[in-house]
């Protein structure tokens, strides 16, 4: 008998069904709580251990399901992509606290100042940059953006400090002899030199500063085709290939970028 008391026959009364068929409900929705609890628990330790990425594209076209297959197919990181005009909202504090890196593979030209500001606090946060490709030609008017990713790439003749520059020369399709310069880097580890179809990009101005990655000996080519460098107290890397789903394709090139994600986001 115990606590509970018993009709006749040793039936339970209807008092006694009811307070067992509320501590039946009660119990499943106890344990339903806890499931729930430890799958989202489990969840957001998953969604910890991954970079949060933001892709920037825009102003060039390029081959979008080959290159987004790459960052798909890295298993460290989650990302969003956005796309100018929009990409630059995603930079707002309210934001960008969602992402811990940026790769930037656009060519874009207009940003204002609040985009500006807004760029560089992502950076001075402590977050990641990997500029890919064709984003060494983002915003030629903003000078802070040079010092940012370490070089200067001119789409027309220009007098800088009193010194012409001709206009920067790129050629597709160059099958290039890519030499590791710091294999004990964490962006290069592993890396070994490597052939690489892909475009070159010659008379750009390459800023001091940088640790050199990769280098080439290709006539077509400026000689720093990778490198990384420190940006109030981010990390920052610059990586020439990446024109096509060659590159997006190759086993080092993806190592590459993978490696460069994890050091900017000071997992490396």
């Amino acid at each position: 008998m115990g606590w509970q008391s018993r009709g006749r026959a040793g039936f339970a009364t209807t008092g006694e069904k009811q307070y067992n068929t509320s501590m039946n409900q009660f119990l499943r929705l106890l344990l339903a709580a806890i499931l729930c609890s430890l799958s989202m628990s489990a969840f957001a330790e998953e969604g910890g251990k991954k970079i949060r990425v933001l892709i920037v594209t825009g102003g060039h076209d390029f081959e979008r399901e080959p290159f987004f297959k790459m960052f798909k197919d890295n298993p460290d990181i989650s990302f969003v992509a956005a796309e100018h005009p929009n990409a630059h909202a995603l930079l707002r504090p309210e934001k960008a606290k969602d992402f811990d890196v940026m790769v930037t593979y656009d060519m874009h030209q207009p940003i204002s100042d609040q985009a500006k500001s807004d760029f560089v606090e992502f950076l001075k946060a402590g977050k990641g940059l990997v500029v890919l490709h064709h984003a060494i030609a983002s915003y030629k008017d903003w000078p802070e953006y040079q010092q940012i990713i370490g070089a200067r790439y001119y789409l027309g003749p220009v007098e800088v400090d009193g010194v012409q520059k001709p206009a920067s020369k790129w050629k597709h399709g160059v099958d290039i002899a890519i030499e590791v310069a710091d294999a004990s880097h964490p962006v290069t580890r592993g890396l070994k030199d490597f052939r690489i179809r892909d475009e070159t990009y010659k008379l750009f101005d390459f800023f001091p500063g940088s640790t050199v990655l990769l280098t080439t000996k290709e006539p077509l080519s400026n000689r720093e085709v990778a490198w990384a460098r420190r940006y109030r107290g981010a990390g920052v890397v610059y990586i020439q290939s990446g024109h096509d789903h060659v590159a997006f394709e190759h086993p080092d090139y993806r190592k590459l970028v993978r490696q460069a994600i994890q050091w900017t986001a000071k997992k490396g």
